[in-house]
């Protein structure tokens, strides 16, 4: 096996590895660490080859059945809307593909990535809680414009669960970028 399959393996072993430990825990932030799903398919998108992500789904998938049928995890998230947790994760992949296109070994490249990671997250929740908002059927009694309002408050823990992992993920990539010289990427 080359070397180049065998660091995507690696990733994507500890990009599963990090999510399905991290994913049944969707609330409970003050004993867990936050899902790592925002930044794990963001950094797949990067890193991986495109079979990757449908993989990544069944792990997501998986990982919440489990949860919520052997894990003591309530149900009240999977609802009609819980299929547009694809796209929403499709544009956090996306996003990634386009960086790996853009991506140099430079200060200016980090700063694109920083950029490109701002808006796939916020991209991502816009669709997970606008599609929630109209396809789980909870909130048929409250008008858009206050379920807006109520959820701008979420947007920076939303955000903030991406950083805890990206932040440490860019500078890992840098530290073994600089030692072997330079990672090959999607």
């Amino acid at each position: 096996m080359n070397n180049i399959r065998f660091q995507k393996i690696a990733v994507f072993v500890a990009l599963v590895a990090l999510m399905a430990s991290t994913r049944t825990h969707h609330f409970d932030s003050m004993t867990h660490l936050p899902d790592a799903s925002l930044a794990v398919f963001l950094l797949a998108g990067f890193l991986l080859p495109t079979a990757a992500f449908p993989l990544l789904l069944l792990v997501a998938g998986g990982t919440d059945y489990f949860a919520v049928n052997y894990a003591g995890v309530s149900d009240w998230c999977i609802s009609p809307a819980y299929g547009f947790l694809i796209p929403t994760y499709a544009a956090l992949w996306v996003a990634g593909r386009h960086y790996a296109t853009r991506h140099q070994d430079s200060l200016q490249s980090l700063a694109l990535f920083s950029g490109i990671a701002f808006g796939a997250v916020s991209i991502a929740f816009i669709i997970s809680n606008y599609s929630f908002y109209l396809f789980s059927g909870y909130y048929a009694d409250m008008g858009f414009a206050h379920y807006s309002v109520s959820i701008v408050q979420d947007f920076v823990p939303y955000l903030t669960s991406a950083l805890v992992y990206l932040i440490p993920a860019v500078l890992l990539y840098a530290l073994v970028a600089q030692r072997a010289g330079k990672i090959t990427h999607a």
